[in-house]
């Protein structure tokens, strides 16, 4: 059977086509670019790459079903969480009680809008788009319809997804407890529970969610004997479905999600190569200019990310120092480095450790959002302590450059494509 032959399959009928037993799709993994068989439906466990160990596909028993409840779930959370104080600070008898969105308005207040529609982004329009978008595609599917332009805007879910960072701005907030309540007594209110509650079951809902269940309700892929008889080469994988398309020509897009379709990432190398020597040049006044100024009692100071460190330390919270350092210093430079290296490696048509530096990749791509944290706590501070000439905390300049090489090494990682590690090994070479 053709791929083609599925183009018009009601969802009702791909969902029985996908569940069929036996049934054995090609697909091309992400991370090392080998293509190689898999059953449609996993019965138990998950299903790895045979030569990079990169995860294809997991158990997907009723997990549309468990995502939309728990989706559902998290977006009345949502609610909870950004309409009511977060966070009350006391300070000699004044009250200053902060919401979430507060984080983000206070920082467009003091005049850094850029870092203000950051967190706002982050913090909460994101992991709202990220919840509605789900629910506005899985709902309908589970109903046997297909929703108008569900393919784009499931598409668009998986690109927002690491850029969501609720857990993130969560860690921000302990280190911003941890910051004030040596200064005056800090009350958590009903959004902070909630806002708890909301991690726990977005990250429910993606561990019961397997995306390629979606997809294949969608449009299902061809089966791997459909596509025996194709010449590789005519066979490009969809970086937004993971589709295998039959194409030639020019400028094709993929048949299920319609993003365009590249062997490989456009310019990947050089892409990555411009965006980590940015990220280099900010690093640096992202370190020596304070990320904030602090104002208490007539006494003014600016405190750059070190000096935050060493407070935290002295302070005797050391676990909490480490991780601050860990986030803003050393994951930035670890991102810089370890892309510079598989950059490099690959210029080089390094045959060494494939595998090994495959999971550097991976690592790399999944640290970078954690540099974040500064910037969150910076936000809280700023939203919390604002009792004039009391006590104030004004952003300072090192932090536009920090969330810049913070924003710029997270675009770099995701302009690399690790496949291209491999197929300069050569390891690719039948196409």
């Amino acid at each position: 059977m053709s791929g083609a032959a599925y183009v018009h399959a009601s969802v009702h009928d791909a969902a029985a086509e996908i569940s069929t037993p036996g049934r054995l799709l090609l697909v091309e993994c992400e991370d090392c670019g080998l293509r190689q068989t898999i059953p449609s439906r996993v019965e138990d466990g998950h299903v790895d790459c045979v030569r990079c160990g990169a995860l294809l596909s997991k158990r997907t028993t009723r997990g549309v079903e468990q995502a939309i409840v728990l989706n559902m779930t998290a977006l009345i959370v949502f609610v909870l969480a950004n309409a009511f104080p977060f966070i009350t600070l006391n300070l000699q008898g004044r009250v200053q009680n902060a919401e979430i969105v507060s984080a983000a308005y206070a920082l467009y207040q003091d005049g850094m809008w850029e870092l203000g529609i950051l967190v706002l982004l982050f913090a909460i329009a994101l992991p709202l788009v990220k919840i509605l978008g789900n629910l506005y595609v899985m709902i309908p599917l589970h109903m046997g319809v297909r929703p108008p332009a569900a393919r784009f805007v499931f598409r668009w879910m998986e690109l927002v997804h690491r850029w969501a960072m609720m857990e993130v701005f969560l860690l921000g907030v302990i280190v911003g407890y941890v910051k004030l309540i040596s200064l005056a007594t800090v009350i958590f209110g009903i959004a902070s529970f909630s806002f708890v509650a909301l991690i726990i079951l977005v990250v429910a809902a993606e561990t019961f969610f397997e995306p390629r269940t979606v997809w294949e309700r969608l449009r299902p892929s061809p089966p791997a004997s459909a596509l025996a008889s194709i010449d590789p080469k005519e066979l490009i994988s969809c970086h937004g479905c993971g589709l295998l398309n039959h194409t030639v020509g020019a400028h094709p897009h993929c048949e299920r999600c319609d993003a365009p379709l590249h062997h490989r990432k456009p310019n990947g190398v050089a892409r990555a190569w411009a965006l980590i020597t940015t990220a280099i040049v900010l690093y640096f006044p992202a370190n020596i200019y304070p990320v904030m100024k602090l104002n208490f009692a007539g006494a003014k100071q600016g405190a750059t990310i070190l000096e935050g460190c060493k407070e935290l330390l002295f302070g005797g919270m050391w676990p909490l120092a480490l991780l601050v350092f860990f986030a803003s210093v050393t994951v930035p430079m670890l991102k810089l480095c370890g892309l510079g290296f598989l950059l490099v490696s690959v210029q080089r048509r390094s045959k060494w450790r494939l595998r090994e530096r495959t999971k550097i990749y991976r690592i790399v791509d999944a640290i970078g959002r954690w540099s974040m944290l500064d910037i969150f706590v910076l936000a809280i501070l700023v939203a919390l302590v604002r009792f004039g000439s009391l006590a104030t905390i004004t952003p300072g300049t090192g932090a536009i450059a920090f969330a810049a090489v913070v924003v710029t090494t997270m675009i770099a990682a995701e302009s690399f494509d690790p496949r291209q590690i491999w197929d300069a090994a050569g390891a690719n070479d039948e196409r």
